[in-house]
């Protein structure tokens, strides 16, 4: 039985923390800033989690 490969996309995108949980980066973060308000900049820089329902599959794709 040949190894499970892990997909490459999830393990460049997610990290699992030591707690279990799995951290996952802000979308629209990339350019033309100046169109948003500062509030919104500065919550996109705050470390965001991937919710609960969705860290089996996760796990289970950078693990492989």
């Amino acid at each position: 039985m040949p190894k499970m490969k892990s997909v490459k996309g999830a393990v460049k995108r997610f990290k699992v923390k030591k707690n279990g949980t799995v951290k996952r980066g802000s979308a629209f973060r990339s350019h033309i800033l100046t169109k948003q308000d500062a509030g919104t900049r500065r919550g996109q820089n705050a470390p965001k989690v991937v919710a609960a329902v969705d860290v089996k599959n996760i796990k289970k794709m950078i693990v492989g």
